[in-house]
């Protein structure tokens, strides 16, 4: 179990804290929704999560295989609802990998990119594509 505290600060702003860590950050609502886009949003964690999320369990899984995706960058683009209710509808992910396709556990840590925790808590009907960009390509 993992405890997230948090504080509205007024104008928008929230302050979260995680508890385990200590550590601190700030949202703020969107330019496009009354916010001044001053920090991430809450939507933009949710995009920010996805990426970090697929990127540590591919981690996990490099290691199992003695691979070190120390190089491994991702880019995801989140892409909203135009009609009620405001809503995250697409997910776009890029992911560049410091291995080629060829790679023996390439296979393996593709499987993992749609199979990481936060792809299976998010809603069915949010398209999450992945498109992988293989070293050496």
């Amino acid at each position: 179990m993992v405890k997230i505290t948090g504080e509205y600060q007024g104008e928008l702003h929230c302050e979260a804290r995680h508890e385990p860590s200590a550590t601190a950050l700030n949202t703020d609502a969107p330019k496009d929704n009354q916010g001044r886009g001053e920090a991430f949003s809450p939507t933009d964690l949710v995009a920010t999560a996805f990426g970090t999320c697929i990127a540590t369990t591919m981690a996990i899984v490099g290691r199992k295989h003695g691979v070190e995706l120390r190089d491994l960058r991702f880019e995801v683009t989140k892409e909203m609802s135009t009609s009620a209710p405001r809503r995250i509808v697409r997910l776009a992910t890029q992911i560049w990998m410091p291995i080629p396709a060829t790679h023996p556990a390439a296979k393996a840590l593709a499987a993992i990119a749609h199979n990481c925790p936060v792809h299976h808590s998010l809603h069915p009907l949010v398209e999450k594509p992945v498109v992988f960009h293989w070293a050496g390509a």
